[in-house]
């Protein structure tokens, strides 16, 4: 198997690992009192399957973007060249003529 594919199926565990934890965490500090809503719906394990599986959907993301994101590869060699500054600053003379309007004179 592949080391990214590896690294992927790793991250998604991880992943879904942190949205167990979330939701119940989520269940067990009785957040805008779900876990009243939840234990009395008869539905109500539904939405605990919702909330693990979307949750675990975008905590698998990060995390599998924060690995890709960390894996830069360092360039240490020097860049570029020792230029010389170019002057930008130095006004240039510019003669401006422009044709006279029709009203009035010179």
């Amino acid at each position: 198997m592949p080391r990214l594919i590896r690294l992927y199926i790793r991250q998604v565990f991880l992943g879904f690992g942190l949205s167990a934890l979330f939701v119940s965490a989520l269940l067990y500090l009785n957040v805008a009192n779900l876990w009243h809503l939840v234990s009395t719906s008869p539905m109500g394990w539904v939405a605990v399957a919702m909330l693990f599986m979307f949750h675990g959907l975008v905590f698998a993301g990060v995390q599998f973007a924060i690995t890709i994101m960390r894996m830069e590869e360092r360039d240490d060699r020097p860049s570029g060249g020792k230029r010389a500054p170019v002057a930008t600053d130095i006004p240039a003379r510019v003669l401006a003529t422009a044709p006279a309007s029709a009203g009035t004179k010179p």
